[in-house]
């Protein structure tokens, strides 16, 4: 079960989730993501860019009445590890490795609720690793195709929950406005209290009317 540089970690309860020493490992914004959406009984829920599959992990454990929960992630080595992950726990998921640009036909308008916890770092990766740096960076996919891949997937009235960086906060509700995603809650997430904001969480609605709840920010939501 558990592969060459990778471990397993304390997760939910008794639960267990491998990692990869050598590859992206989560970090509290996929914990922050979880808490911050809201599930509907029912509801088919997508993770895009899912990595270990962390972000859709949680929220289900949080959410056992959701009705299925399916997993996007390009990189092979991180899908592979999230079906493991969901075997070992006898969690009932759909694995697909692909990119979100490339997602078959097949999932239009298939989805009532999608998690992303994307890249949203510009810049270079000389200096880095280029599997973890695609995690972190707009390298392989842009915010506008992240938004464009959620547009396509959620049902009308499904709702999309995201994170990005705070100081991107109006490029991500332009975004989303533009593909009739309907910005309906907003919180901003700081390392401390009172401290400048470094995140921002958005859900959306497809299709939904104007008018948007801002939430109290959070220091860090754990």
């Amino acid at each position: 079960m558990i592969k060459q540089d990778e471990v397993l970690e304390e997760f939910f309860g008794d639960k267990k989730i491998i990692q990869n020493v050598s590859l992206y490992r989560f970090t509290s914004d996929s914990i922050l993501l979880s808490r911050f959406a809201r599930a509907k009984a029912g509801d088919c829920v997508a993770d895009f860019c899912s990595g270990c599959g962390v972000v859709g992990f949680h929220f289900a454990c949080l959410n056992p009445k959701i009705n299925s929960l399916t997993l996007f992630e390009m990189q092979p080595e991180l899908a592979d590890m999230s079906r493991r992950t969901a075997e070992m726990n006898g969690w009932q998921c759909t694995v697909v490795c692909t990119k979100l640009q490339d997602i078959p036909n097949s999932y239009n308008d298939k989805f009532s609720l999608i998690l992303c916890n994307p890249p949203y770092e510009r810049g270079g990766f000389e200096k880095d690793d280029y599997k973890k740096a695609i995690c972190r960076k707009e390298i392989t996919i842009t915010l506008p195709e992240i938004v464009e891949s959620a547009n396509k997937c959620l049902k009308f009235g499904g709702r999309f929950a995201l994170l990005n960086r705070a100081d991107r906060t109006a490029e991500l509700l332009y975004l989303l406005k533009n593909k009739n995603l309907e910005p309906k809650r907003l919180q901003f997430v700081s390392g401390t209290a009172g401290a400048k904001p470094y995140l921002v969480m958005v859900e959306a609605v497809k299709g939904g009317k104007e008018g948007i709840d801002i939430l109290p920010s959070t220091a860090n939501g754990l």
